[in-house]
């Protein structure tokens, strides 16, 4: 076994001049009367095997070949070699002919050394030495980077060819993974085992070093904003302690080139438009542990948008109107960001006129006597298009009428980005993909584009076996079927059982999205279900019944669906509660017992948010009304309205602003009963637990719920600095809300004086902290941290609560 340095193999180049120079020396030696050879000089340091003795013939300088004999092949087969050879029997050959085959034979890198010659019988002699076969790659010396990744970057593996140009080019992938990894100086030494049969193993022996941190970042020239402040725009980061779990505090010329563009983004964004850096700087410590950073930047002055202007080819967009689109205006700060906006705003409003291929290149006049940058747009629009096809792309389950069915462009439209965009969005809020996008692309005539819409499909069917324990319910088990896309046609099916020790469910649901191929939704529902309330209002509350359900769209934002269902509820107490002797609160005790709810209403639904999964701006609202009283022995009539306001400070910072208040009053006589009455507190308004405020008997401290509630809260949802593989995600809270009017013939005594042992004065409750949200393999599960800021002494407040929720 035989331990080389691959380094010593002649290189490529060296090998094609000396194969120049030995075609030269074959004509010297013609002269001389010597046999020669045209050749590639043999790889040293590898073992060629026995090449047979050159014929003694004197071949010519030139002559025709009667035959082709190759020698020297092992494992390649004759006829491969001659495949690859430019020259057949009965060609006239020259050196130069002869120079072109070895080139063209040592191009497929299967050959170490290449000898091709003429002898003077006319026969053609091949001679080759085959490059050796990879066994193994072994690396040596590595512990900061895993050998799975190291494999992962190399190009050669066992049973490859061996080429000293790929063993090269592996050091240096192998050099620039460490450098990334902030190992600055780390070497790769490849050296080669070789073994019978002309095999190789190949070694990398690595020299990691020491890792290369950043010393410290330093700016010359900024007056404008300090260094701390600038250092935090980078992504670079000096070097600290407390960085355990980071590599941006090693040193990257390729992090460092990034980071140069996010400080040119900052400065441009606060107006110093013609901002440059100077140099960037990084010196290298003695021991070469760190780097000295220093970045010499020139900020410039301080600009404003001057005049602004939109250019159009003709008058089939209007540049006034298009104008008044731009997110600038002049005398505004100078900001890039916002060029970036109005370009967006102008292709997009193009898109929506119908013309889908725009230009828009913004031009720019820096004035600066005045700090002044003039720009304008000049849109190029191009001919009005229409859809020629629509071409539906990575859908192996869903059938592409479901797809094709939420589009709001059809082939022969005019073509409307702001349709497009919309369709995007229908797709993405069915939850049947991961990922949705529409490109539309030029068709063969000039007047036609092609939409293509790729979807990256994801699981929608659910087998869920689980247990749990939580703050609400104390232990769960449940065990559950759904299917959102059940066959591919968009039909949603759940089938859930669900065993706590306060809430038992069964229930079954199916909904046909496109009833009867039109545009209705409809579905059915089977439930049964037990709540056991005696913590907090010392009843169990069950309920067993069914419903149908329509829906369908008003327009392309807002949906009304309607509902009717019939249900048998029942109010049950311990033993005694309720006698003449018991303790029980009238407005419990005067519901005791079974009822048939038969009930029918709708909620009209409209949503106007930018994104349906991760709203930034917007708003969605719905109003909801269900009459009792169609049959059965309950009458009421609730109503119940909530809105939501999104508005994204960035992507990551989001405030949202909800609000809702519903009422519940009885007709023909009705008192409304227990379990028809509102119950807030838990999940619904943290801080409080659950029916934890509003009305209350002070005698039995039950909760007795309330005809009316309006409850308002103001979330933040900021980053946490987490993954978002993580699935975690923070929100900042404040909830403000009241609860009650409970009806008058429980409020006052058989005297008509108020009850005393009855609270129900609407005060006012107010609570603020932080949720922390976490989809984690188990399912959803929620941590509310909450402070109470307004409450009443009788209300039952918790400052801690984690619960989980399944996910059908």
């Amino acid at each position: 076994m035989i331990l080389t340095d691959p380094r010593a193999v002649s290189h490529p180049g060296a090998r094609s001049l000396r194969r120049t120079v030995a075609t030269t020396a074959s004509l010297l030696a013609l002269v001389a009367a010597s046999p020669v050879l045209a050749q590639t000089p043999p790889a040293p340091g590898i073992q060629t095997g026995q090449v047979g003795q050159a014929p003694a013939a004197i071949p010519a300088e030139t002559g025709t070949v009667n035959r082709i004999l190759v020698e020297g092949n092992q494992r390649i087969d004759q006829t491969t070699v001659l495949s690859y050879l430019p020259i057949q029997p009965g060609d006239t050959i020259d050196p130069v002919i002869l120079d072109v085959a070895i080139r063209t034979l040592d191009r497929t890198q299967l050959f170490a050394d290449i000898q091709i010659g003429l002898q003077e019988n006319g026969d053609l002699v091949v001679r080759i030495v085959e490059n050796p076969i990879i066994n193994q790659v072994v690396f040596e010396g590595n512990s900061a980077i895993s050998e799975d990744k190291l494999t992962e970057e190399v190009t050669i593996g066992p049973r490859g060819i061996y080429t000293r140009a790929r063993i090269q080019e592996d050091v240096g992938k192998i050099i620039e993974l460490y450098r990334l990894s902030g190992r600055i100086s780390a070497t790769v030494t490849p050296k080669l085992v070789q073994l019978e049969q002309n095999r190789v193993d190949v070694v990398f022996e690595i020299d990691e070093g020491p890792e290369t941190g950043v010393q410290s970042i330093t700016f010359l020239g900024n007056e404008a904003f300090s260094d701390s402040a600038l250092r935090e725009i980078m992504v670079t980061k000096q070097s600290q302690w407390w960085r355990l779990f980071t590599k941006n505090d090693n040193y990257d010329p390729g992090r460092l080139d990034y980071d140069r563009e996010q400080l040119r983004k900052f400065y441009t964004n606060r107006g110093y438009y013609d901002f440059r850096i100077i140099s960037a700087v990084a010196e290298l410590a003695p021991d070469d542990s760190a780097f000295a950073m220093t970045l010499t930047v020139d900020e410039g002055s301080k600009y404003n948008f001057g005049d602004i202007q939109v250019v159009t080819e003709n008058d089939r967009l209007n540049a006034d109107f298009l104008e008044l689109l731009l997110p600038i205006r002049t005398g505004d700060l100078y900001e890039s960001d916002k060029i970036e906006s109005s370009v967006d705003a102008l292709t997009f409003a193009a898109g929506s006129a119908g013309y889908a291929f725009v230009d828009i290149n913004p031009t720019y006049r820096p004035n600066p006597e005045t700090d002044t940058v003039d720009v304008t747009f000049n849109v190029s629009e191009g001919q009005r298009v229409y859809v020629d096809r629509i071409n539906i792309i990575g859908n192996t389950r869903t059938i592409d009428p479901v797809i094709r069915r939420e589009l709001m462009l059809t082939e022969g439209d005019a073509f409307n980005r702001t349709l497009l965009e919309r369709s995007r969005n229908n797709l993405r809020a069915l939850g049947f993909f991961k990922d949705v996008t529409i490109e539309e692309t030029r068709s063969a005539a000039p007047d036609r584009s092609v939409v293509n819409v790729t979807v990256e499909e994801q699981p929608t069917g659910e087998l869920s076996v689980g247990a749990g324990f939580s703050s609400v319910d104390s232990f769960v088990v449940n065990l559950g079927i759904s299917e959102r896309n059940f066959r591919g046609r968009g039909q949603n099916v759940v089938a859930r059982v669900e065993w706590g020790s306060l809430r038992q469910q069964i229930d079954f649901r199916f909904t046909e999205p496109r009833f009867m191929g039109r545009d209705v939704g409809a579905g059915f529902d089977l439930f049964h279900s037990r709540y056991d309330f005696q913590d907090e209002s010392s009843f169990d509350y069950r309920s067993t019944g069914a419903g149908l359900r329509l829906s369908y769209p008003l327009n392309g934002y807002s949906s009304l669906s309607t509902r009717y269902f019939i249900k048998d509820d029942e109010i049950i107490v311990p033993t005694g509660y309720c006698n003449v002797n018991g303790v029980g609160s009238r407005a419990l005790c005067e519901q005791v017992g079974a009822s048939l709810n038969s009930s029918v209403g709708y909620t009209l639904f409209v949503n106007r948010r930018n994104d349906p999964i991760r709203p930034t701006r917007g708003w969605t609202g719905s109003i909801r009304q269900d009459f009792a009283g169609l049959g059965g022995d309950v009458n009421y009539v609730k109503t119940e309205v909530d809105a939501t306001v999104y508005y994204g400070i960035t992507p990551s910072w989001i405030v949202s602003v909800a609000g809702s208040s519903g009422y519940v009053s009885g007709w023909n006589g009705d008192a409304i009963r227990i379990n028809d009455r509102f119950f807030k507190g838990g999940n619904s308004f943290r801080g409080f637990e659950n029916a934890g405020m509003g009305p209350r008997d002070l005698t039995t401290n039950d909760a007795l719920g309330g005809n009316f509630y309006a409850v308002g809260s103001i979330q933040l949802t900021l980053p946490n600095g987490l993954p978002e593989q993580y699935g975690i995600r923070t929100e900042l809270f404040v909830d403000v809300g009241t609860l009650g009017v409970l009806d008058d013939r429980y409020t006052l005594g058989t005297n008509g004086l108020v009850d005393t042992s009855i609270a129900d004065d609407l005060s006012l409750r107010a609570s603020a902290g932080l949720s922390v949200h976490w989809r984690s393999p188990m399912g959803p599960i929620r941590f509310d941290f909450s402070q109470i800021l307004s409450e009443e002494e009788y209300d039952r407040t918790e400052t801690f609560r984690f619960s989980t929720s399944t996910q059908f």
